[in-house]
């Protein structure tokens, strides 16, 4: 950690790519005690910018308040709660990686349509868009349900 001036809420925001907003609504929710400078305005830390930054990521994969408020009480107790952390997360994981293969097959089929389209309008069969590689290759390799619609 660092010895840097604690930043304001716009700092902060900023930093973090987010509205003022929605620091105040984490801090409603009672995800973060954020200190407050003597006239009552929120002064974050790197520690505060660290712990949200690792929020915004469970929140952008799908985590709900609940239980971005259930892993921080955990992180309040303390370290004896690093299992139940461990657990919490690795059942996230599991729903995220399962958003991911469905995500998948929607984009094969999604795929699977333009090519029809693109067959259909005598398309040179240029891809109009960037492609991709990993796992989004294999999802393709796999045949996607016909799609009539």
């Amino acid at each position: 950690m660092t010895d840097d001036p604690p930043l304001s809420i716009q700092e902060a925001a900023a930093r973090l790519c987010v509205s003022p907003h929605t620091l105040r609504y984490y801090d409603r929710e009672g995800l973060l005690d954020v200190p407050r400078a003597s006239g009552g305005e929120r002064r974050y830390s790197e520690r505060e910018l660290t712990l949200l930054r690792f929020l915004l990521h469970l929140r952008g994969t799908g985590m709900g308040m609940a239980g971005l408020r259930a892993y921080m009480a955990l992180v309040r107790e303390g370290e004896h709660t690093a299992p139940e952390r461990r657990a919490l997360l690795v059942a996230h994981e599991q729903e995220v990686e399962a958003r991911l293969l469905d995500l998948q097959a929607d984009l094969g089929a999604i795929r699977a349509k333009i090519a029809r389209y693109d067959a259909h309008l005598g398309c040179d069969g240029a891809p109009a868009r960037p492609v991709l590689d990993g796992p989004v290759l294999a999802a393709q390799r796999t045949a996607p349900p016909e799609v009539n619609a």
